[in-house]
């Protein structure tokens, strides 16, 4: 069995958790979930299963400088930085394709860096298991245990069994469905045999090659050359040529929905993708009336609401299910079933050229 290596994939910009996450502090360097950022917290969930010289990650050459300079964990030489934004799917494929320049036989855990976990036990145990069912020549997810009809994730249906590893069922995949109607999803949660798609992949190199070979096959080709060329003045224009044809698309559409050889492991391990606000009154301890209060807070009649305050006290009074995020620059405020819609204010400002406030 090969060593295993985790993969992170840190080029996001978590626009949904704007005012607070910027260009100059990105969701993965935010604390929110306590005095660590969600990078940090992602690395230190891995050790001691894999050291730090096997981490890999994967975002752009700002990033990358910013994670280095507030969280040297990782080492400088394992960050691996995109010519641009193309999305998951070649984002993985070129930090495979560094780890397997290093390791031919490696395992690789791709991970992202901005999720919640709250059973670091489990989840090792997890990846353990799918790392066994990888070498089998599958590609694994970890599949979320649903815990309400949610129409913003992925669904996985599982097929029949593979077998059992580190204590853990797996099961072939028998279709991935992303983002169901309400009514299709309350029908998938009865039938006890789907997943949320946690986007937590595991796959030996040799797997991923064949794989975005056979579906990727013009990307895989340029790509091959870009490896072949790490470590030489050759690499810059090499990996440039990979990224012209290289398919905008995510992991998921690139490969792992047409993938031959997938399996899914279901697991319960507390899990959050921490996406919008209201997805910390998940993973945060609220107070009597169902609050989440960061900063300065005084509430009458104030249910179920997430308050998040700077350097002045937030007062509320009859107000049930808001989001509030007080930053020096900008107030949100936003009803907690719309929070999905921040990444359009964003959207907004952008094509209004408001970049002081993104």
């Amino acid at each position: 069995m090969g060593q295993l290596y985790a993969l992170i994939l840190a080029g996001g910009s978590g626009t949904r958790l704007w005012p607070l996450s910027r260009k100059k502090t990105p969701k993965q360097l935010l604390s929110l979930l306590g005095n660590r950022t969600m990078f940090r917290i992602t690395v230190e969930r891995l050790m001691p299963l894999i050291s730090m010289d096997r981490v890999y990650v994967v975002t752009n050459a700002e990033m990358a400088r910013m994670l280095q300079e507030q969280e040297p964990i990782v080492p400088a030489e394992n960050y691996v930085t995109e010519p641009g934004p193309k999305d998951s799917g070649p984002a993985a494929a070129l930090g495979l394709a560094h780890i397997h320049h290093r390791d031919p036989n490696a395992t690789v855990a791709i991970l992202s860096a901005d999720h919640y976990i709250g059973r670091i036990g489990e989840f090792q145990r997890a990846l353990q298991a799918a790392a066994e069912v990888a070498e089998e020549g599958y590609i694994v997810t970890l599949g979320i245990t649903p815990a309400n009809p949610n129409t913003g994730f992925g669904y996985i249906e599982r097929g029949e069994p593979v077998g059992t590893y580190a204590g853990l069922a797996a099961f072939r995949t028998a279709r991935f469905t992303e983002k169901p109607t309400l009514e299709v999803a309350e029908q998938w949660i009865a039938d006890g045999k789907h997943s949320w798609n946690s986007g937590m992949f595991v796959l030996t190199c040799a797997t991923m090659w064949h794989e975005f070979g056979r579906q990727q096959p013009e990307f895989a080709e340029t790509l091959r050359a870009s490896e072949r060329a790490i470590d030489t003045p050759q690499y810059g224009p090499a990996l440039a040529h990979a990224w012209e044809v290289a398919p905008r698309k995510s992991i998921d559409f690139a490969i792992m929905e047409g993938a031959e050889h997938m399996a899914i492991i279901p697991v319960d391990i507390e899990w959050s993708d921490i996406g919008t606000w209201a997805s910390l009154l998940d993973v945060l301890s609220g107070d009597e009336s169902g609050n989440v209060v960061i900063g300065d807070h005084v509430g009458v009649d104030t249910e179920h609401s997430l308050v998040r305050g700077g350097n002045r006290l937030i007062a509320t009074i009859g107000l049930k299910n808001l989001v509030i995020v007080d930053t020096p620059d900008v107030l949100l405020i936003c009803p907690m079933e719309r929070v999905q819609e921040v990444k359009t204010m964003v959207e907004q400002l952008r094509a209004r050229r408001r970049d002081d406030v993104l």
